[in-house]
């Protein structure tokens, strides 16, 4: 008899409680996606697609530019236009080429996405050793339009 009744007892909230602190099904959560990241497989200073979840998550609201924002390299905010195929894809491209240039982006590198709203993504450079690259800036002001030059941000070795 002490078997069955302690098979019948258990410790904390049972089925039959009523609440659960477990939390709702993946299903039933809104879609939020603010962080990702890409792998740089082909040439670095090429226009990248971005993660197709990501895109999805725009559908409706697609920016034409968005604002690249370096993690730890200051306020400057590196303009570059969007680029959407019709097929449900995005892609970075004019102005992702100096953002490359200037953090030194390279093959088999990781690079992390956050998306803060207001089209601007914070940005995080994993280099080839899988560690993540820090930067500073000298550059205080954001990005301007007409600036053609590639101000790098510098890695402190």
């Amino acid at each position: 008899m002490a078997s069955t009744s302690r098979t019948r007892r258990g410790r904390g909230r049972g089925r039959g409680s009523g609440s659960s602190s477990l939390p709702p099904p993946p299903s039933t959560l809104p879609l939020i996606i603010e962080e990702f990241f890409i792998v740089v497989y082909e040439d670095p200073l090429v226009k990248k697609e971005l993660p197709k979840k990501f895109a999805d998550y725009l559908d409706g609201q697609e920016p034409a530019k968005v604002y690249l924002r370096a993690a730890d390299c200051g306020p400057r905010l590196w303009t570059v236009e969007v680029l959407f195929d019709g097929q449900g894809r995005m892609y970075l491209d004019k102005g992702w080429e100096k953002f490359a240039i200037a953090h030194g982006v390279d093959f088999g590198w990781f690079v992390h996405f956050k998306y803060e709203g207001d089209d601007v993504l914070t940005v995080k450079v994993f280099d080839g050793t899988m560690c993540r690259r820090y930067y500073y800036s000298d550059d205080e002001d954001t990005d301007d339009e007409s600036d053609d030059d590639v101000k790098p941000c510098i890695h402190p070795l």
